[in-house]
């Protein structure tokens, strides 16, 4: 109990943070405490007090951390996945503090969370009865960062039925310079990055989405079909008949997601083989037979491609993408 009594002075132990350890020794504090409520069931109000706690001191802490790598010219590049192995090695500055780089890049993250978006996080995690956690507002505050860098594009401003599209998605892997990994071919994007397109803005209120997905990102893929406002129905299975190398199999097919919101159910009641054996070419390049499928499915509405690699003459479909000749609104 008594590191839930200490937790009652907890706006002053903010309010005198002066350095990291000042913030580590409340951090520290406060996740007793969760894990104390938590372990005894005290309920979810206390749980979440002790979270909130600790959330602050976390932003708190990389406030800190953010004015001490500027003083020193050594900003941390926030854009950088702690998981990337380039980064790994802890520097002295940490050392010192007895910190990690991932605990840093944490909590410098939290500290560019607006405090409305930040507080407003807190209240409606309260007021719909939710867990407050670490990793949720990491999460949002990364979605700010990536939906405001500078050069982000610009989705059109109209409503579409059918979107289609094939995200350039980050996998971290570093395999055989040249060779596999998506870095090598085109520039591309987190998990967080992609949730954060307001694709949710393009899409009608009864609308389709095909999605390009890969077995070692399907996971994190249903999180961009949530965020885009779409659930998930059943998928195609492109069968490229040529191998690619993957860390547990030999890697031959690709999945189409076929997702909705609100009705849509094909206009035209067609049963099409869910597997479609299709030899594949260039890396990434998708068959046209799959847009040849969903326009037969769905010929009537508007219908947009995004991250077009290609400019598609004068068919009926818009294209959104970075690449040269295609069209952004």
């Amino acid at each position: 109990m008594d590191n839930l009594a200490k937790l009652d002075q907890a706006t002053k132990m903010l309010a005198e943070i002066r350095n990291v350890d000042d913030a580590k020794k409340l951090i520290n504090l406060a996740e007793a405490a969760r894990v104390y409520a938590q372990q005894v069931k005290l309920g979810l109000e206390a749980q979440n007090h002790a979270a909130e706690i600790k959330l602050r001191a976390q932003r708190r802490a990389g406030e800190i951390l953010d004015s001490m790598e500027k003083a020193q010219g050594r900003r941390t590049d926030l854009e950088t996945s702690f998981l990337d192995e380039r980064r790994l090695e802890v520097t002295p500055t940490y050392a010192e503090m007895d910190i990690t780089y991932k605990d840093a890049h944490v909590w410098q993250t939290l500290a560019t969370m607006p405090a409305p978006m930040f507080e407003k996080f807190i209240t409606d995690k309260r007021e719909a009865i939710e867990e407050i956690t670490t990793a949720g507002v990491y999460r949002e505050a990364k979605r700010f960062i990536a939906a405001n860098k500078p050069d982000a594009p610009m989705l059109p401003d109209q409503k579409y039925r059918v979107i289609y599209a094939d995200p350039p998605w980050l996998y971290g892997d570093k395999l055989v310079d040249g060779y596999g990994a998506a870095e090598h071919h085109y520039p591309v994007m987190s998990i967080d990055e992609l949730c954060s397109l307001s694709v949710k803005g393009l899409a009608e209120d009864n609308a389709v989405l095909f999605l390009w997905a890969t077995s070692p990102l399907l996971v994190e893929s249903f999180d961009v079909v949530k965020a885009w406002g779409f659930q998930y129905k059943t998928s195609f299975v492109w069968d490229k008949v040529k191998h690619n190398f993957g860390h547990y199999n030999s890697v031959r097919h690709e999945l189409l997601l076929i997702c909705t919101r609100g009705s849509c159910l094909p206009d035209i009641p067609e049963l099409i083989d869910s597997v479609q054996t299709i030899e594949r070419t260039e890396h990434s390049k998708k068959p046209e037979e799959f847009r040849n499928i969903i326009d037969k499915l769905y010929p009537n509405g508007k219908r947009i491609e995004l991250f077009a690699r290609t400019k598609q003459g004068n068919s009926n479909w818009e294209v959104w993408g970075n690449e040269p000749g295609i069209i952004t609104s």
